[in-house]
C-alpha cells in the first residue's frame, strides 16, 4: 500500500511539474554575467598609536554563472535560481587592497510580465559564503556564512535568450575581521554585505 501511495504521489508531482513547465515561457536554463559590487565600510586600527581608519569601498567588477527554473502562472511567474558569484571591492589601507568573496546565491524571484517581452521581478536570496580573501591581510573570522538579501530588477525575453539587470542588497551587516599579513600592525573589520548591480544573460534550454 505504501509503495502504491508513493508511486501515486510521484505521478501527481510529475503531472503538476509537466503541466507547469508546459506553459508558454516556463522551463529551465543557464545564465551568466557581470557584477559591479561595492561592499560596506572598513574600520581598522594601526599599530600602538591606535590610529583609527574608516575607509569606504571602491566598486569592482565580478562575475556569476548559474542555472534557473521558471514557472508561468498567467501574467505572474516564479523563478528560483542557483548562482555561483565572485565579487570584489577595493580599499586603500596600507596600499591598495582588494577584498574578494565567493558565494552561492539562491534567489527565489516573483515576477510580472508587462508589455511584450518586458518583465519586472523581486524576491529574497539566501547567500552562502564559500571563501573570503583580503589582499595583504589574513581573514580571521566571518560573522556569518549564511545571510539573506534582496534581488529586484527588470528584464526582457527575446525567444530563448533573456537579458536582465538587477540590484542586490544584503539585509544585515556581515563583518569579517582581519589582521595584516606583513610588517605593519593593522587589524580591523570590514562589512562584507554585498551591494551590487548585476547584468545577466540567460538561455532557456
Amino acid at each position: 500500500m505504501k509503495v502504491k501511495k508513493s508511486i501515486l504521489l510521484c505521478a501527481v508531482f510529475a503531472l503538476i511539474g509537466s503541466t507547469a513547465f508546459s506553459q508558454s515561457d516556463s522551463g529551465f536554463g543557464l545564465k551568466a554575467g557581470l557584477n559591479y559590487n561595492q561592499s560596506g565600510d572598513l574600520t581598522a586600527m594601526v599599530g600602538d598609536a591606535a590610529q583609527d581608519i574608516v575607509e569606504g569601498a571602491e566598486g569592482k567588477v565580478g562575475f556569476h554563472v548559474g542555472i534557473f527554473g521558471k514557472i508561468e502562472i498567467g501574467k505572474l511567474y516564479v523563478r528560483p535560481e542557483l548562482i555561483y558569484t565572485r565579487i570584489s571591492s577595493g580599499y586603500n589601507v596600507d596600499g591598495n587592497n582588494t577584498y574578494s568573496t565567493s558565494k552561492l546565491d539562491l534567489p527565489v524571484l516573483v515576477g510580472v510580465n508587462l508589455i511584450g517581452p518586458l518583465h519586472i521581478f523581486a524576491g529574497p536570496a539566501l547567500q552562502a559564503t564559500l571563501q573570503s580573501d583580503f589582499e595583504n591581510f589574513n581573514i580571521n573570522e566571518l560573522e556569518s556564512d549564511y545571510t539573506v538579501g534582496l534581488h529586484m530588477g527588470v528584464g526582457v525575453n527575446l525567444g530563448r535568450l533573456g537579458l536582465d539587470v538587477r540590484y542586490e542588497r544584503g539585509f544585515s551587516e556581515n563583518e569579517a575581521s582581519f589582521v595584516s599579513a606583513n610588517v605593519t600592525n593593522i587589524e580591523g573589520r570590514v562589512d562584507s554585505r554585498p551591494s551590487q548591480v548585476i547584468f545577466s544573460l540567460s538561455y532557456k534550454l
